[in-house]
């Protein structure tokens, strides 16, 4: 009787950490889908910049730029 009551739990506890393990991927997949659908529809954009942004982000290029063109200019090749 004893052994019996013994798989009887066994089985038990299998069937509840399957049953927890798929609903955590079922979770999962819910909010990787819901991610794929806002990336599709672009509610992830961002609102439009300042002139003043758009020129700050114009003269971090630039400034970028020549450093790596003084970079250039030292490496002979």
């Amino acid at each position: 009787m004893s052994e019996s009551m013994t798989m009887i739990t066994m089985a038990s506890f299998g069937l509840v950490a399957i049953s927890i393990a798929v609903f955590a991927g079922l979770k999962g997949w819910q909010g990787w889908l819901e991610v794929k659908r806002l990336e599709l529809t672009g509610a992830g954009r961002r609102e439009a910049r300042s002139p003043a942004g758009d020129m700050i982000e114009m003269a971090d290029l630039r400034e970028r730029v020549r450093k790596l063109e003084s970079i250039a200019a030292v490496i002979d090749l």
